[in-house]
Order: structure tokens, then sequence, then C-alpha cells
């Protein structure tokens, strides 16, 4: 294989990766496990004793259904759409960033106050990817109701 073909090959293998969209009625059930996951960590807020295997489940499935719907088409998916995408892409990644670097000091804060034998400056992936896929969503929905009206 020569070096022109491996460098084809590698271009057509990104592009597929980077135009990579699940079907619109991936949104539906996004949102359905997005809900239901939420349902079930209320009710479970108010049992004895909850295993921590299933709260990192139900965080996973959590940014699951957040994922479905962020990278689920429209149901007319055009080039605006995908600059629409683009932009709340961007817009979430450097909120999540300002997020991930400000949030651990506010919690530290706020810990001091409230308790400082409790006070420490840690932050979960799953809060910074929850905060950043909601962003998104939040953000392209946004963007799109302004661009129809």
């Amino acid at each position: 294989m020569t070096i022109k073909k491996i460098i084809e090959w590698d271009r057509k293998a990104f592009q597929k990766l980077r135009n990579f969209q699940l079907p619109h009625y991936c949104k539906r059930l996004g949102l359905f496990l997005f809900l239901a996951v939420i349902a079930v960590m209320f009710s479970l807020k108010y049992t004895e004793a909850e295993p921590m295997w299933l709260r990192n489940l139900l965080r996973n499935l959590l940014l699951i259904g957040l994922l479905m719907i962020s990278i689920s088409k429209e149901r007319v998916e055009d080039e605006m759409m995908g600059a629409l995408r683009a932009q709340s892409y961007a817009i979430a990644f450097v909120m999540g960033v300002l997020y991930a670097l400000i949030q651990p000091y506010v919690d530290y804060l706020v810990a001091l106050v409230l308790d400082p034998t409790d006070a420490t400056l840690d932050m979960s992936y799953f809060q910074v990817l929850a905060f950043m896929l909601l962003v998104q969503i939040m953000f392209f929905r946004v963007m799109l109701k302004k661009c129809t009206v």
C-alpha cells in the first residue's frame, strides 16, 4: 500500500467519524433514557442502601442519554444545522473548561463555610461531561429557535 492510499484511507475514515450522527428517532430514545435515569436516581435517593456500582451505572446511562440527544440528527439536516451544532459544541467546550476550573473552588468555599473539615478541591468527570452535554444541547436548541423564527 502506498503512502497516498494510506493518507486517502485515513482521510475517508476521519470524514466518516466527523460526520457520524444517530438517526432522528434516537433523540427520543435518549430523552426517554435521560428522564428514566433521573427518575430512578431520585427514587434511590430516599433508600437506605444505594450500591456504588448502581450509582456509577446510572451516571453512565445518563451520559449516554445526553450523548444520544446531542448527536442525533434533526428532522431536516442541512449545512445550517451542522454550523449550529459546531458552534454549540465550541461554546460547550469553552464553558466546560471554565466550569472545570472554577467549580472546585466554589465547592471548596461553600464547604469551608458550612463544614471546614469536609472542604476538598475535587471534581468528578461526570459533573464536567454532564455540564458540557447539557450546555451543548441547550445552546443548540436556543440557536436553532432563533434561526427558525
